[in-house]
């Protein structure tokens, strides 16, 4: 079943709510504060308001999509972030590796994780061999 929009309701709604293509972090606030209006409304949503609701949605993604990509973390990365987290130490992993210069290679990034590194690794830290490579 297509709902048809009450086209004065649905142009008011509009007309509170301003959107249009997202350039600014203000703008992207403001919109974010209009979406949380509308669902704060709940199950209480006429199709305007869902319509407009999804418009919004759409352009604060696009925004946001453009302007809070997240950089993919490496396997240097990560060695990194599960060393900080146990507050390890480079001498710390040292068996892992199977020598101070080796492991040292790796952490300053000057050499890459091998498979058999990458295996070591997932199990030293009880995680998937897979981050490491």
């Amino acid at each position: 079943m297509i709902n048809t929009l009450n086209k004065v309701e649905y142009t008011r709604l509009l007309s509170e709510t301003v959107p249009r293509v997202i350039n600014t972090e203000e703008e992207n606030e403001r919109l974010l504060n209009e979406v949380s209006k509308l669902i704060a409304l709940g199950e209480n949503l006429t199709p305007e308001q869902v319509e407009v609701l999804q418009l919004l949605v759409t352009l604060i993604e696009q925004y946001e999509d453009k302007h809070y990509q997240l950089k993919a973390a490496t396997p240097l990365d990560i060695l990194h972030e599960l060393m900080s987290a146990r507050q390890l130490k480079q001498k710390d992993i040292v068996e892992v590796f199977g020598s101070k210069g080796i492991t040292s290679e790796v952490i300053n990034g000057k050499r890459s994780i091998s498979k058999n590194q990458a295996k070591a690794l997932g199990e030293f830290f009880h995680v998937s061999p897979a981050l490491f490579l």
